[in-house]
């Protein structure tokens, strides 16, 4: 059994993945368009071009993702991809490119339980935490 996180876009799910890829080293794995569904179709006007499925591996996940349906005004509620990484620097520099057009929910400090750790809400919708652990003793 596995278990995949299936992301939902309003639109820009193509430009997301494509910025995760550039941005965080993703590899798009597979992703298909509504016009691209075998006859009969069912497709809304103007929603052609719209990603109907794809994956994309960022470091060892492999997201799934679409566009729609979504609640605009909370596109991913209680969910978080968290990124772990192994140096501080590293940790800052992700959450400043995630952040990039988003909403930081907490800024990237220090923690009791990490050497960097913050949380924001991407351009995209998508929520996202990044830490740098503490070493356990």
């Amino acid at each position: 059994m596995k278990l995949n996180t299936y992301l939902n876009f309003a639109g820009n799910c193509a430009e997301a993945l494509a910025f995760y890829q550039e941005k965080l080293g993703g590899k798009i794995l597979v992703s298909m368009s509504y016009d691209q569904m075998p006859e009969p179709r069912d497709i809304k006007p103007g929603t052609e071009k719209h990603v109907m499925h794809a994956r994309i591996q960022i470091a060892d996940a492999v997201l799934m993702a679409s566009d729609g349906p979504i609640d605009p005004a909370n596109p991913m509620g209680s969910c978080s991809l968290t990124l772990s990484v192994e140096s501080s620097a590293e940790a800052e520099r992700l959450f400043a490119l995630l952040a990039e057009g988003g909403q930081i929910k907490m800024a990237m400090a220090e923690t009791f339980f990490a050497h960097r750790f913050g949380m924001l809400r991407d351009r995209f919708g998508i929520n996202w935490m990044v830490i740098h652990q503490n070493s356990p003793e």
